[in-house]
């Protein structure tokens, strides 16, 4: 596979996404960054928005194994991993496989299970395995995680910590659709769900081909000091009690490549950055309490760096892929 060939793969599964769901192009391009990156997702947003549909959209589209959890606070982490059982049969301990055996794992209402629980997707999201009873044991590849969480309710529901949130390479909140998409839905649910007939359009081969492809983008000096100063501008914001990491930073990096190719170039652009910022480095901020939380305030505070660092001229750029 060449490099140029990512554009048009992904542009086959956006297509078939968008048989099901209506708009939301930026939410399936998103989407895609995260599975060509190796990342994972957490959509939030209010029930009914699509979240689920759009999981299952995106795993009927690859002819990949898919799994799905329903998180309630009685969900135990053997539920999720696996668990070592007795068999009679055989006279000795099996291993019956979690759904986490699978490509793309849908965590549906992550939040509503305990932090217990939570925190046995840790291991698998970072490093791709999971240890039960000590015996460590590899993840199928390609592997994604995409959580759902509902942002209006907070009884009964345990809020991700930091570094749960921090392994999601991105958080998207899908909204609400226009009133012609809503028309337009009614139309498309009318007589049945139109998931019914997704083909698959990827194979997992393919998947991972392009995810060891996406890291030849080109990045310049001056793209890679503009991603900085905007994350050395979260260090040191008056209103933020932690700044972006390391781990954040270079999950920017990747996000801005991806994007950069299923837009269509091999090289990346200040408008990748600005696109990618919000969603990678929005849910890595922790406010300062004296501000309160309201919400999508860190959206409001990384719009406000945006627009007082320097962006990179077209001049700049031309110059160093010149010298190069």
């Amino acid at each position: 596979m060449k490099i140029d060939q990512i554009q048009h793969l992904s542009q086959k599964i956006k297509s078939n996404i968008q048989q099901v769901i209506v708009g939301k192009n930026d939410t399936i391009d998103l989407l895609l960054v995260a599975l060509i990156s190796s990342g994972h997702v957490l959509l939030e947003d209010v029930p009914g928005t699509g979240k689920t549909l759009m999981a299952k959209t995106l795993a009927k589209s690859l002819s990949s194994k898919f799994k799905r959890i329903q998180f309630t606070p009685d969900l135990l982490p053997s539920d999720v991993t696996g668990i070592n059982f007795y068999s009679q049969q055989k006279g000795e301990f099996e291993f019956r496989e979690g759904p986490i055996f699978s490509n793309i794992l849908l965590a549906d209402e992550i939040n509503r299970a305990t932090p217990r629980t939570q925190s046995s997707l840790l291991e698998a999201m970072e490093e791709r395995q999971v240890t039960v009873d000590g015996e460590t044991r590899k993840l199928l590849a390609p592997f994604l995680v995409i959580a759902t969480q509902n942002p209006v309710e907070s009884q009964g529901t345990f809020p991700l910590p930091e570094a749960q949130l921090d392994r999601f390479l991105l958080k998207i909140n899908i909204g609400y659709p226009t009133k012609e998409e809503g028309i337009s839905i009614l139309k498309r649910f009318k007589e049945k769900n139109p998931l019914e007939n997704i083909q698959q359009v990827l194979s997992s081969e393919e998947i991972i081909e392009m995810q060891q492809l996406y890291s030849q983008v080109m990045v310049s000096e001056d793209i890679l000091s503009y991603m900085m100063d905007i994350i050395e501008q979260t260090r040191s914001h008056s209103d933020l009690a932690l700044g972006v990491s390391p781990r954040g930073s270079q999950a920017l990096l990747k996000a801005v490549q991806v994007y950069a190719l299923i837009q269509g170039r091999e090289f990346v652009i200040p408008d990748d950055v600005k696109a990618m910022v919000k969603p990678v480095l929005a849910h890595r901020l922790v406010l300062n309490q004296r501000i309160g939380t309201k919400q999508n305030q860190a959206h409001d505070i990384l719009a406000k760096i945006l627009n007082e660092v320097q962006v990179p001229t077209e001049e700049e750029l031309a110059k160093e892929w010149n010298e190069k």
